[in-house]
């Protein structure tokens, strides 16, 4: 219960969800750091796509993964919230290497000057096979369609269930954001 009072007191109620999810989702990345409850990391530590585990994952179901950012452009002016940096439909089970990937993976990339910004990983039970069609696809290129978006919107497009866990980090601009923002096209 510690834990997740600790992810209560970074808003992710009410500014994603109406709740808070049970379990807690392992995120690691290959640089040796992990989301851990809100700790501060920093973008060049989370370029590259973490491995995620939750062991609670019931193996006949799918699940949908999202990772999104309430605090675009900046916690005290969130106009472009929520902006999505990743979402994986139809994972099997615990296997979070398969699935569908909607939006690739796209590190952590605060503006210079905006501040810690949380970047909250949700796990979402699916009522069945979600139906992704090709553009609704985003590359690790593109910002399209990413910003201004909301978790409501994708729980309802693919007829989620309440989310079953939850991990969340902070980070706030270092040097890596500007190739992040190279590559998106920013």
């Amino acid at each position: 219960l510690r834990a997740m009072s600790s992810m209560a007191d970074h808003g992710i109620v009410p500014n994603v969800l109406s709740y808070l999810p049970k379990g807690v989702l392992q995120v690691n990345y290959s640089s040796g750091v992990s989301a851990n409850k809100g700790n501060i990391l920093t973008p060049t530590l989370v370029q590259d796509r973490p491995n995620i585990i939750y062991s609670d994952a019931d193996p006949n179901a799918l699940y949908t993964l999202l990772l999104t950012d309430p605090d675009a452009p900046s916690r005290n002016n969130p106009e472009w919230a929520e902006w999505h940096h990743w979402l994986k439909v139809n994972i099997p089970g615990n296997d979070l290497s398969k699935g569908d990937e909607v939006y690739q993976y796209i590190g952590s990339g605060p503006p210079k000057d905006s501040g810690l910004h949380r970047y909250i990983f949700l796990l979402f039970p699916q009522a069945g096979q979600a139906k992704v069609e090709d553009s609704e696809r985003r590359t690790n290129t593109s910002a399209d369609n990413r910003g201004n978006q909301k978790t409501s919107n994708i729980v309802e497009k693919y007829s989620l269930k309440d989310a079953v866990a939850v991990n969340i980090y902070q980070a706030e601009y270092d040097s890596y954001v500007d190739k992040l923002y190279k590559q998106i096209g920013f």
